[in-house]
């Protein structure tokens, strides 16, 4: 019997490229507004204020970002930001929702492979519809049987997902890029985690990693590493089993 009922995984930066998308387009976003103000450090400190002061009320995701980007200008600027400079900003973010979705590397055929032994789920969080949009086009739809798109990632959301599946806490690994929405929230749970970093962090999601030692948390360079990881697991699981018997 397999250690895992479940494995989850994290969609943006974990299987896909996205966080270097925002990161791009906050570059044309402070080239704009540089124009108008003396330094760069002001924007990207106003902007992340800003971002967290409306999580409240738009939530993950591009909308939110460019919401964020708007009002951070008018406030900049004093309201001099011109209909013109606002709609190249609105173009930006069209530009990210329009960006073709690329699979980091290793990622389709380790999907692949993962779901021929176990049953996926792929649990994600932002806007909804640009969420439903990247798993589509994604390619890799068809190997999840289940797929949850959440308006955050917190001990409770990951709670109430196990519970509407079905699935025992001590059951289920989730594999992500993000220690504070994908690692912390499971490990709190009973569950088991996997780390994957990837090479841009949002400062939001940067958080301490749990305590060196802790049983449920594992961590790898990169996806290609996951099928090797999950066989020590089972064997590890296997050989625990036949101890208490």
């Amino acid at each position: 019997m397999p250690r895992f009922d479940v494995i989850a995984f994290d969609g943006d930066d974990t299987l896909w490229h996205n966080e270097r998308l925002y990161v791009d387009a906050q570059n044309r976003y402070k080239a704009l507004l540089a124009q108008r103000l003396p330094g760069t450090a002001e924007i990207d400190e106003s902007l992340y204020r800003t971002e967290m002061r409306n999580l409240p009320f738009f939530g993950y995701g591009i909308k939110g970002f460019t919401l964020s980007m708007i009002e951070t200008a008018i406030e900049l600027t004093e309201g001099g930001i011109t209909g013109k400079e606002i709609k190249a900003i609105i173009d930006t973010a069209k530009g990210i929702m329009a960006a073709d979705v690329e699979l980091l590397e290793h990622v389709r055929e380790t999907v692949a492979l993962v779901a021929g032994s176990y049953r996926l789920m792929l649990i994600t969080k932002g806007d909804l519809r640009d969420q439903e949009k990247k798993v589509t086009r994604s390619g890799l739809r068809q190997h999840f049987r289940d797929v949850e798109i959440l308006s955050d990632k917190s001990r409770e959301t990951y709670e109430a997902v196990l519970r509407r599946h079905g699935v025992a806490a001590e059951r289920f690994l989730m594999v992500g890029n993000s220690i504070r929405s994908d690692i912390l929230p499971v490990l709190a749970l009973g569950g088991s985690a996997i780390h994957i970093p990837y090479h841009f962090t949002w400062a939001h999601e940067v958080a301490d990693p749990p305590p060196t030692g802790h049983p449920g948390f594992h961590a790898l360079a990169r996806i290609g590493l996951l099928p090797d990881l999950l066989k020590d697991l089972e064997r590890r699981g296997a050989r625990a089993n036949a101890g208490t018997r």
